[in-house]
């Protein structure tokens, strides 16, 4: 695959397999071993067991607000397997698939969406930054570590997500900006789930893809079936190759669906039609891989059933050992904002403590 052969003014996607598991593009497909390939497919299943108890327990008012990952599994858990090690991945909310193959315990994700500051402490050695909720930060977060990267003389990548509502924010356009005229090793990822919370695709912006604002800016931009497990490696492989050679940002647009609701304090039946999300369910990342590994025989049923009860399993029990023992030290919000803890800051931290403490 070449980058100049999928203009995205063209409007033309770049897949290899097709939603019914077939393979439509021989050349392109990734030298990956069956180990392998089973390993990508448990962690899509990891990946979507962690978004249905997340879902269950926020809905017993267990967990807090959660931003489910349901239809998009193919998308991340594709782009952050092309990665090495050393590489950064900058996620914003909903990049669950993401976290898991680059090494974050599901502890720490759970903790996240529980509340608790110690969800957003990444282990020695897990090259990923926390959670960012405003919208299109994690862009420019990018931008600046690719460019750091360059300044240090490293050759290490930097992988990022944003959603297809945040190409409407500054933040975006900045960073594409500072990442080609610094050249930084930037991939650029937009997970165009079809929808900013309620916002319809169609409704945020006049281009035919979202991957072409990248001609503007004077680096590659490719449009990619989100829902291809296979066309996401290949695609942000090829892209993590470029930044690696001192070729600069790349922009990979994802088209996927966000099959669930954009967050548990959401009702996506306000604005989409449940006909539309039944015609996605077709397109199924989980189900069309399936039906690739068990073609080529890699995959069997017993496997499969045994290894959804073992992640089952282990899932539960990850929630029930932080539930009603995770509850966050007071001392904890306030004193991870800064290296050291500001005047103004120690002043509010002793003001809140005396107010739990009933004075005034």
């Amino acid at each position: 695959m070449r980058f100049e052969d999928y203009n995205p003014l063209d409007e033309k996607y770049y897949s290899i397999l097709n939603a019914h598991g077939e393979i439509i593009n021989e050349k392109d497909i990734p030298a990956l071993s069956n180990d392998e390939l089973l390993y990508l497919y448990k962690t899509m299943l990891y990946t979507r067991t962690i978004d249905e108890k997340a879902l269950s327990y926020q809905r017993q008012g267990r967990m807090l607000t959660y931003a489910p990952n349901t239809g998009q599994e193919a998308a991340q858990v594709g782009s952050a397997y092309a990665m090495d090690k050393e590489d950064w991945l900058v996620p914003a909310f909903r990049e669950l698939g993401a976290w898991l193959v680059r090494g974050v315990p599901l502890k720490n994700i759970y903790l996240y969406w529980y509340g608790n500051e110690w969800g957003s402490y990444m282990p020695e050695g897990v090259k990923v930054l926390p959670v960012a909720v405003p919208i299109g930060s994690q862009y420019q977060h990018a931008a600046g570590i690719g460019m750091a990267n360059n300044i240090k003389g490293e050759k290490n990548a930097v992988v990022t997500y944003i959603g297809d509502g945040g190409t409407s924010h500054g933040d975006f356009h900045e960073a594409l900006n500072f990442a080609a005229v610094f050249n930084a090793p930037v991939v650029f990822i937009i997970q165009n789930n079809q929808y900013a919370i309620s916002v319809a695709r169609e409704k945020q912006t006049k281009s035919k893809t979202l991957a072409q604002k990248a001609i503007a800016y004077g680096m590659p931009g490719i449009v990619v079936d989100g829902n291809d497990i296979f066309a996401m490696y290949s695609a942000t492989k090829e892209a993590i190759d470029r930044a690696r050679n001192g070729e600069g940002p790349t922009l990979i647009e994802a088209f996927t669906y966000r099959l669930g609701a954009h967050t548990t304090s959401d009702d996506p039946t306000l604005y989409r039609e449940d006909s539309e999300v039944e015609e996605w369910k077709h397109k199924d990342p989980l189900l069309r891989f399936r039906k690739y590994l068990l073609n080529k025989n890699i995959l069997t049923e017993e496997w499969e059933e045994k290894t959804k009860k073992e992640l089952e399993t282990e899932v539960m029990a990850t929630f029930e050992s932080i539930e009603n023992k995770s509850d966050t030290e007071i001392d904890d919000i306030f004193k991870y904002h800064y290296e050291t803890m500001p005047p103004q800051l120690e002043e509010q931290l002793l003001e809140y403590k005396s107010f739990l403490e009933g004075g005034k």
